[in-house]
């Protein structure tokens, strides 16, 4: 199980999984291999996790880190949906730090 932001509980559905990730890909450089590799891995991060229930912020997480190694653009689409950025501020606090880190 996935317990939201909410507090609401839901299963684990790859496809929603992918779905973020293609979205976030959309017109990039990356492979549709890459993507279901990246889909593989939080699908088997969660299946491998010992707790019966993870958050949806874990996997996010997870998911950032990932797409911050595939593709930088993909990476900022799907972090200002995921992170939720209340202002343009926000979203670029994020891009300096992604290429500070580069």
């Amino acid at each position: 199980m996935v317990v939201k932001k909410n507090g609401q509980r839901e299963r684990f559905l790859r496809s929603k999984v992918a779905r973020g990730i293609m979205r976030a890909c959309e017109k990039r450089p990356v492979s549709p291999q890459q993507m279901d590799d990246l889909v593989d891995a939080v699908e088997k991060r969660v299946l491998d996790s010992p707790a019966r229930e993870i958050s949806s912020i874990e996997i996010g997480e997870f998911l950032m880190q990932g797409l911050r190694q595939l593709d930088k653009v993909a990476y900022v689409r799907f972090a200002s949906v995921y992170l939720d950025f209340k202002d343009v501020r926000e979203f670029m606090d994020e891009i300096n730090q992604l290429v500070k880190n580069n």
